[in-house]
């Protein structure tokens, strides 16, 4: 693990009076191995380009077909609820930590009751005060590129339907 991932944050972030928990990369390894899930919120071509092993994908922003842009997926709460009980204990990342933030607050509103964001994400960011978070990849946690049926956004999304 590279010495430049620090391990202590337990901050947490209030939005519409939803505290969401905020943790690195090196502490949402350390509670997957406490049975945590990881759901990758990036975009499908995002997540075959590498992610966490063992994340299942389940975008919470896609390409909106009309414009081009980047639009809020209107099915990531009810395809994560298909998926996962609410009293599931989750941790969602994205590369840098943004769209896993918004996407807690999301779950959190939909009643999820432990639900975690990855700051810094896959390929890493900054957090509030602007201190640079190493992403996973560059902590040297387990990265994968495979992509089991079960863990890709289209099998997900079918059990939605």
């Amino acid at each position: 693990m590279s010495r430049n991932c620090f391990h202590v944050y337990n901050a947490t972030a209030t939005v519409a009076r939803m505290p969401i928990s905020q943790t690195t990369p090196p502490e949402a390894s350390a509670l997957l191995q406490q049975g945590y899930r990881y759901i990758d919120v990036r975009t499908e071509q995002e997540f075959v380009n590498g992610h966490p092993t063992g994340a299942l994908n389940i975008p919470v922003a896609i390409p909106d077909p009309a414009s081009g842009q980047m639009a809020l997926n209107p099915e990531f709460v009810s395809v994560v609820g298909a998926n996962f009980p609410k009293d599931a204990k989750l941790i969602l990342g994205c590369q840098a930590g943004g769209r896993s933030q918004r996407a807690a607050e999301m779950l959190s509103q939909a009643g999820f009751a432990t639900v975690v964001n990855m700051q810094g994400g896959f390929g890493g960011g900054q957090d509030a005060a602007g201190r640079i978070i190493p992403g996973w990849a560059a902590c040297g946690l387990p990265v994968s590129n495979d992509c089991p049926a079960g863990n890709a956004y289209s099998s997900l999304r079918a059990k939605a339907k």
